[in-house]
């Protein structure tokens, strides 16, 4: 661990279980901050940086994915681990469908969630830290990785870890096929049906910031992965 602590945020209404959960992400060099409802959880994340924010889904005054959506609002790239009893599909793609990094169900294990934390936070400084200085023209579009900016016509769009290490591969990928597995693996950690909706989310994105040129299209190969198309000017 770095001599600067990363800062988690944890809402959980549940006092003992946040006590529990807090003391031992402590006690593993985690600076944790508290909170037992989402509006208190919404004022912290305004008033303070974290690195990782930990949401009950339940909660008094502000459920976890209403404060999920004011939170991506604030910052859309903040790792987000929801932490819930409620185990029903629809309920757990809805948190993806949020943004979520990780829908962890309880009851869970500490150690378990505690690895989930550092691999999180290990692929985004591993992101982050990418120097590699490869800029790529994508028809209309310059793309430029390391400040993670989409160019078209003199707009700029600024995108999330996610989006940005998407597009990469994509691009590397250019007219050939990106294996879903390989890019699951590589961004999400494990190609998990969950991660595997997530990814779709983020594709989704992606073909809405590339729509203003007809010469790019992101294919779906199905069951295989998908096809950054650029065409010949």
């Amino acid at each position: 661990m770095d001599s600067q602590k990363y800062k988690i945020l944890l809402c959980e209404d549940d006092q003992n279980l946040g006590m529990v959960l807090k003391n031992y992400l402590e006690l593993n060099d985690y600076e944790v901050e508290l909170e037992r409802d989402g509006r208190l959880g919404l004022a912290a994340f305004q008033r303070s940086k974290f690195d990782i924010c930990l949401l009950d889904v339940m909660m008094p005054n502000m459920d976890g994915f209403t404060l999920a959506e004011e939170i991506r609002d604030i910052d859309p790239e903040i790792p987000l681990f929801f932490l819930s009893a409620k185990t029903m599909k629809d309920d757990i793609l809805q948190g993806y469908k949020l943004g979520a990094d990780d829908y962890i169900t309880k009851p869970f294990d500490s150690e378990v969630l505690l690895m989930k934390i550092k691999a999180i936070l290990k692929r985004n400084d591993d992101i982050n830290k990418d120097s590699e200085n490869v800029e790529f023209d994508l028809g209309g579009f310059h793309f430029n990785p390391r400040l993670r900016e989409l160019k078209h016509n003199g707009t700029i769009q600024t995108l999330s870890p996610k989006e940005n290490e998407l597009l990469k591969m994509l691009a590397e990928h250019k007219n050939d096929l990106l294996p879903r597995d390989k890019a699951l693996k590589k961004i999400w950690g494990s190609d998990t049906y969950f991660n595997g909706r997530s990814m779709d989310v983020y594709i989704a994105k992606l073909r809405k910031y590339l729509k203003d040129d007809e010469n790019i299209e992101i294919v779906n190969i199905h069951g295989n992965g998908f096809r950054l198309m650029v065409a010949a000017n």
